[in-house]
C-alpha cells in the first residue's frame, strides 16, 4: 500500500499502516483487497472510501484499545431488524462470540451533519437490536461514541461518551489530554483538514440559514477557542475543546463560551461580538474538530488547507480580497524581504502578501539557524514586521484568522480606510507612519471612485488635489509611496495597465517617476484576475522610493512578459510558469543593469 510521508499521510492511513504491520490486515498487491484478521478472514474491496474508515477504526479498535480481534466481527446480521441490516464491525465479551459488548457503524469522511444523525439512529436499531452495551459512530475525523445500555432507547445526549472503554474497562471522563501519547490530539493531512473545516462550515451555515460569510465567521470564532485551547492546556489536562462522557450540547457550549470569553479579553482586535451560535450547533462543530491537531501540523499544510477553505465561499462573492498565490510568491521573490524589513500592505484582504513574506523569511532562517534561533527570528518577524490594512471588517477578521492559523503575527492589522488622513489611521495604530516602511507589497482595489464630496482627505493628495473624483488605484500609488522609506523603501503594486498607457494618464506615470526608481514592469495575460472576479489586464510594478535629493537620470528598467502563470483563466494548474523565469533573469537584469541583453 502507498504512503505519504508522515505530515501529509492521513489518519486512516497511518492506522491502515501500523495495522499491516502489527499483522492484523493485509492489502492485495493491487490494493483492491483488504483482509481482516478477526474472528474469521473478512476481505473487502478496498476502494471504497467508507472501507479506508473502517479499517483505521479497526486497527485503532486492536491496537490502541486493546480488543483481541478474535472477538472481532464484520457484517453481522441485525435480527428483528426490518429491512435486514448488518452491522459494520462488532466487538463481543466472550470468545463464543455470543455476547455483543459494542458495535461500530463507519461511514465515509465528509458526509453531512444529517447522514450523521442518520447513521447514529441505524447504529442504536442495531445495538439494541444485539443487546450491546456501547455503540459508536465514526465519519472521518468525526465520531460519537454511546453508552447504549444503561439509558432508555430514546437517548441521545446524557448517554454521550467521550470514549469508548479500553479493552472492557470504563469510559473516560474525556478522551484527550495533552502530551499523552495515546491520548493526545492528532495531526492531520491537508484532505483531512480542508474536510474537517468544510464540515464545520455546513454545519454552521445550515443549509442556508446563516448567510456564507457569516457563517464563516462564527467557524473562525470556535476555530480561534480551538487553537487557544491547543496552546494553554497544560501537559496531561484535558483538552477543555472536546466533548466530555455524558456532557450535552448546553455543557459544552458553555465550556467553548469560557474559552472565548477569556481569549476576547486578551485579544479583542479579532472578534468584538460573542459566539452566535445554538449550544447543538457548536457541540457538532466539536465533534469535527476536537480530534485534530492544528498546532503542531506544519504551516504549509495548515495555509493551504486554510486558503482552500476560504477561497471555496468566499471566491466570486469577495474575489476582490484574493490575490492568486503564484502572483503573490512572484511579487515575494522579487523584493526578497529580510527578516529585519517592515513590510506592509495597505490592501491585505486575506492576508497573502504578508503570510507569503513571512514564510520567506521562515524558510531563510530555516536554513541559516539552527531550529530554535530560527523559529525565534521568524516568529518575532511575523508578530512585529508585518502590518495590514484592509476596509472590510469581516474581511481584516479573515485575515488576522489566517494569520493566527500559521502561527501569529495578526495583532498589526487594522480595519481602516487606507486613503484617510495619516492621523486618523495613526490613532488607531502607531505604526502606520509615514515613511515608516521597508516593504509595501499590494494589490489595491481597481475602479472604485473617491468623491470629494464624499470624502474630505482627496484635497490633501498630489493626485487629487482640485479634482472632484479620483479613482482608488491611482490614490494608492501615492499612499504606498508615503508610506516607504526614503531612498530604500521598496514597492510592489498590481496596476491596471491603463495607467501604464493611457495618455491622460501621464501625469500619474510622470508622479512615479519624480518620485520612485522604477525597478520593473512585470505585464500579466487578461486572465490573471479573471478567475477571482475581476478581469481588468494588469501589470506588476516595482519601484524604489527615491531619496530626498536623489537625481538619477536615464537608467534601464527591467521589463517583461508573462504568458503563463501557473494557473489557467478556470483556475485549473497550469505546469508552466513564466513568473519563475521571469525572476531568474531579473536577478541577471540586477547584476549588470547596463550590459543585460534580455533573453
Amino acid at each position: 500500500m502507498n504512503m505519504k510521508n508522515s505530515q501529509g499521510e492521513s489518519i486512516f492511513e497511518r492506522n491502515i499502516h501500523r495495522g499491516i504491520e502489527k499483522g492484523c490486515i493485509a492489502i492485495s498487491e493491487d490494493n483492491n483487497k483488504i483482509t481482516y484478521h478477526c474472528s474469521r478472514e473478512y476481505t473487502a474491496g478496498f476502494k471504497n472510501p467508507e472501507e479506508k474508515v473502517r479499517a483505521s477504526y479497526f486497527a485503532e479498535l486492536v491496537l490502541d484499545y486493546e480488543y483481541p480481534n478474535d472477538r472481532i466481527s464484520f457484517e453481522v446480521t441485525i435480527p428483528r431488524r426490518t429491512p435486514e441490516d448488518r452491522a459494520d464491525i462488532v466487538i463481543y465479551e466472550d470468545d463464543e462470540l455470543k455476547k455483543p459488548y459494542l458495535i461500530v457503524e463507519c461511514k465515509r469522511d465528509g458526509i453531512t451533519d444529517a447522514e450523521f444523525k442518520q447513521a447514529i439512529e441505524q447504529a442504536f436499531g442495531n445495538a439494541n437490536s444485539l443487546r450491546a452495551k456501547f455503540a459508536v459512530v465514526i465519519a472521518g475525523t468525526t465520531r460519537t461514541s454511546f453508552n447504549v445500555a444503561d439509558f432508555k432507547p430514546s437517548e441521545r445526549e446524557k448517554n454521550a461518551i467521550a470514549d469508548i472503554p479500553k479493552k472492557y474497562g470504563k469510559a473516560p471522563k474525556y478522551r484527550f489530554l495533552k502530551a499523552d501519547l495515546a491520548r493526545d490530539i492528532r495531526v492531520v493531512s491537508k484532505e483531512e483538514l480542508i474536510r474537517a473545516l468544510q464540515k464545520s462550515h455546513d454545519t454552521v451555515w445550515q443549509g442556508g440559514r446563516l448567510a456564507p460569510t457569516t457563517a464563516f465567521d462564527e467557524v473562525s470564532k470556535l476555530l480561534f477557542c480551538k487553537l487557544k485551547d491547543e496552546k494553554d492546556t497544560l501537559k496531561n489536562d484535558a483538552y477543555e475543546f472536546q466533548i466530555g462522557t455524558h456532557e450535552t450540547p448546553e455543557d459544552v457550549y458553555k465550556r467553548i463560551a469560557a474559552i472565548y470569553q477569556k481569549a476576547k479579553q486578551e485579544d479583542a482586535a479579532v472578534f468584538k461580538e460573542d459566539i452566535r451560535l445554538e449550544p447543538k450547533i457548536v457541540y457538532s462543530v466539536v465533534e469535527h474538530l476536537q480530534e485534530i491537531a492544528f498546532t503542531k501540523t506544519d504551516l504549509d499544510t495548515k495555509g493551504i488547507a486554510f486558503e482552500t477553505f476560504m477561497t471555496d465561499f468566499f471566491k466570486g462573492k469577495m474575489g476582490q480580497f484574493f490575490t492568486p498565490r503564484e502572483i503573490i510568491r512572484f511579487c515575494v521573490k522579487m523584493l526578497n524581504p529580510i527578516k529585519s524589513d517592515l513590510v506592509l500592505d495597505p490592501a491585505v484582504g486575506s492576508g497573502g502578501f504578508l503570510l507569503n513574506a513571512m514564510d520567506h523569511v521562515r524558510e531563510f532562517v530555516e536554513q541559516n539557524y539552527d531550529e530554535e534561533e530560527a523559529r525565534e527570528h521568524w516568529h518575532n518577524f511575523a508578530r512585529h514586521n508585518l502590518y495590514g490594512i484592509e476596509i472590510n471588517d469581516q474581511i481584516a477578521r479573515v485575515c488576522k484568522m489566517n494569520m493566527i492559523i500559521h502561527d501569529d503575527g495578526h495583532a498589526n492589522v487594522i480595519s481602516v480606510d487606507s486613503l484617510q488622513d495619516f492621523n486618523e489611521i495613526n490613532n488607531m495604530h502607531k505604526g502606520f507612519e509615514k515613511g515608516y516602511f521597508d516593504i509595501v507589497l499590494t494589490n489595491p482595489p481597481f475602479g472604485a471612485t473617491v468623491k470629494s464630496t464624499e470624502k474630505d482627505y482627496l484635497d490633501k493628495y498630489g493626485l487629487g488635489k482640485g479634482k472632484k473624483t479620483q479613482k482608488t488605484e491611482i490614490l494608492f500609488i501615492e499612499r504606498v509611496i508615503d508610506f516607504v522609506k526614503l531612498g530604500t523603501g521598496r514597492i510592489a503594486i498590481v496596476l491596471p495597465d491603463g495607467i501604464l498607457t493611457n495618455s491622460s494618464l501621464q501625469n500619474v506615470r510622470d508622479f512615479i517617476m519624480e518620485r520612485c526608481k522604477i525597478l520593473a514592469v512585470v505585464s500579466l495575460p487578461q486572465f490573471a484576475f479573471s478567475h477571482y472576479g475581476a478581469g481588468v489586464k494588469s501589470s506588476l510594478v516595482f519601484l524604489r522610493r527615491k531619496g530626498e535629493n536623489e537625481k538619477l537620470g536615464n537608467y534601464p528598467i527591467f521589463m517583461a512578459i508573462a504568458e503563463h502563470i501557473g494557473y489557467d483563466a478556470t483556475g485549473r494548474t497550469d505546469p508552466i510558469n513564466d513568473l519563475d523565469n521571469i525572476h531568474e533573469e531579473y536577478l541577471k537584469f540586477k547584476e549588470n543593469p547596463d550590459s543585460y541583453e534580455g533573453c
